[in-house]
């Protein structure tokens, strides 16, 4: 019967006069005496021949290999400590991959085998080693761990903190940051900001408090908390933010900074009531971190050096323009950036302002004390300024004022909510800007959306193959004649990512923008000005070349940057 010392001594992990002694060592001593005689190998070199002898694949374990929480909750930390497997990913639906120290134990397969079955779930088992299983357990006292702690520290003060919230009797004093619950709020803060998140939800539900992460524009749930402290973790963020404490009936909003792993963070915060209780949802923002380039955002290629070139003019309007959370309000500030030059004036108008930036003379609105944008931009015009960027055309007297502004010689940056770029123009004549100024008044159109990036660490490349190539020859089909030449194949390359550690599992890491942009041509402006229908505006922007959305989508598909799924979600 081989066994894995017969393993180490075939593949020459044991050599010469050990190889002689382990020989020897083994002839006196009973086969069960063998991992003592192992134990004097590196451990690596062990686990290899394990894997062999067991043919259960090795599993590369890096550093910094991290598991989602929502993966590491199917199995508990007690059973994973005691049977030393662990959750590493969720492969799909129905199938979770683990890692396991010993797949040679019946007992411990039983176990997981217990474990999996009550939650519907396969096992697709990887053999790791004691040093990797000690690196990922620490995982378990990171989130849950640390909530977990302060909530038992909590259940004392859980009663007097509702008898609070209800008389509506409130000490700050009590909420310190070494009192329990402001222990857990902390944590949930600390856990998003490493773990990348856009935004903290915090939702009463049923019977249970559940607090969301969203990363890269996707929402993941990563705790439920006992629903008795729900008005308790409501009441600490209250008095971050300086809100009304003893107000649930009605929305509020605020802000706050704390520092975070030694980084100062801004939260935006904003509540409102349900018939569970208050929903808390804070917007994570770095007011410190450098503004990416155009290019790191995904601007790139022929529409890209039409965006640079407007942004060079003297004077006139680029306007930004997509839904909520497509990223317009990043844009316009590596758009700023690009243009800060020492020898300009350069305002803005932001509700809120959320990153800084060098040589920016930046305000915030203030629509409760009547310092809205009309008003903002009426006294930025009195302020000599160069090149003024307007955080959003909301209504008619803003968008004539800021045509105004771009008529009088100066170079407005702003946004504006319109699916597309050619509904620019139709959507401010709607406002009330007359048709005759819009042609001397706009520059540029750019229309945008978010799609994720794959992860550069684990993505691979596959055939295009059935529905996916045809999507791809029909979107190459409808570019411009160049375009076609550089890009037709007989067979496409897609790329998809099977999730590691770096990416937390999710296969994708970051955002980009997919956008198209539309210039006011002579040809436009005679467009305008004649009676503007969208079908000329589609003609025109053909007869230009404009890539659109979906063809950059695709053309960045091509290029192996982010999902094909992406991209038709985003355009469809």
């Amino acid at each position: 019967m081989q066994t894995l010392i017969d393993i180490l001594l075939k593949d020459g992990k044991i050599m010469g006069a050990e190889a002689d002694a382990f020989k020897s060592e083994l002839r006196s001593k009973r086969i069960t005496e063998e991992e003592s005689l192992l134990a004097k190998l590196p451990e690596d070199v062990v686990f290899s021949a394990k894997s062999q002898f067991y043919g259960v694949p090795l599993k590369k374990i890096d550093e910094d290999y991290a598991i989602s929480h929502d993966v590491l909750s199917h199995i508990p930390e007690e059973a994973a400590k005691l049977y030393k497997f662990i959750a590493l990913a969720k492969i799909d639906d129905d199938t979770l991959e683990v890692g396991m120290v010993n797949p040679q134990d019946v007992r411990v397969l039983d176990a997981l085998k217990f474990i999996l079955t009550s939650k519907n779930l396969n096992a697709k088992i990887f053999l790791i080693t004691n040093k990797q299983f000690e690196q990922l357990f620490g995982q378990y006292s990171s989130l849950h761990g640390e909530v977990k702690q302060a909530l038992e520290a909590l259940e004392e003060d859980i009663a007097d903190i509702d008898e609070m919230v209800a008389d509506q009797k409130f000490d700050t004093t009590e909420f310190t940051a070494d009192a329990p619950i402001s222990r857990v709020v902390a944590v949930i803060f600390k856990h998003a900001f490493e773990g990348r998140a856009s935004d903290i939800h915090i939702e009463p539900i049923d019977k249970n408090t559940r607090v969301r992460f969203r990363v890269d524009g996707i929402l993941h749930t990563s705790l439920l908390l006992p629903k008795s402290i729900h008005s308790a973790i409501v009441s600490r963020v209250k008095i971050l933010t300086n809100l009304k404490i003893d107000e649930s009936r009605v929305p509020q909003d605020g802000r706050f900074r704390s520092r975070i792993s030694g980084t100062i963070i801004d939260f935006r915060v904003s509540t409102f009531p349900t018939i569970n209780g208050e929903k808390v949802v804070m917007r994570l923002l770095d007011p410190y971190q450098g503004i990416k380039p155009l290019k790191e955002l995904g601007f790139v290629g022929k529409g890209s050096e039409i965006i640079l070139r407007n942004a060079g003019k003297p004077y006139g309007m680029i306007l930004i323009t997509g839904p909520t959370g497509s990223g317009k309000s990043t844009t316009l500030q590596s758009l700023l950036s690009t243009v800060n030059k020492e020898g300009s004036n350069l305002v803005s108008l932001e509700d809120p302002v959320e990153y800084n930036i060098d040589g920016v003379n930046q305000s915030q609105i203030r629509p409760d004390l009547g310092y809205n944008y009309a008003v903002g931009l009426r006294s930025i015009l009195r302020q000599d300024p160069d090149i003024v960027m307007v955080g959003e055309i909301r209504d008619k007297e803003t968008a004539q004022l800021a045509v105004h502004a771009s008529l009088t010689g100066h170079v407005v940056l702003t946004t504006l909510h319109t699916n597309d770029a050619i509904g620019v123009i139709p959507r401010l004549i709607d406002m009330g800007v007359e048709p005759y100024l819009i042609p001397s008044a706009i520059n540029l159109v750019v229309a945008q959306r978010l799609v994720r990036k794959l992860c550069p660490d684990c993505k691979y490349q596959i055939p295009a193959e059935g529905r996916a190539k045809q999507i791809i020859e029909e979107t190459i089909g409808t570019m411009s004649e160049g375009l076609q030449r550089e890009l037709k194949k007989d067979q496409y390359s897609v790329s998809e990512a099977k999730g590691c550690g770096k990416c937390m599992h999710k296969g994708t890491k970051g955002r980009m923008a997919i956008y198209e942009a539309l210039e006011i041509t002579p040809e436009m402006k005679r467009i305008i000005i004649e009676g503007v229908t969208e079908e000329k505006i589609i003609k025109e922007s053909i007869r230009q070349g404009m890539i659109t959305m979906k063809q950059d989508g695709i053309m960045k598909v091509l290029e192996g940057l982010t999902p094909l799924e992406e991209v038709l979600q985003s355009t469809m």
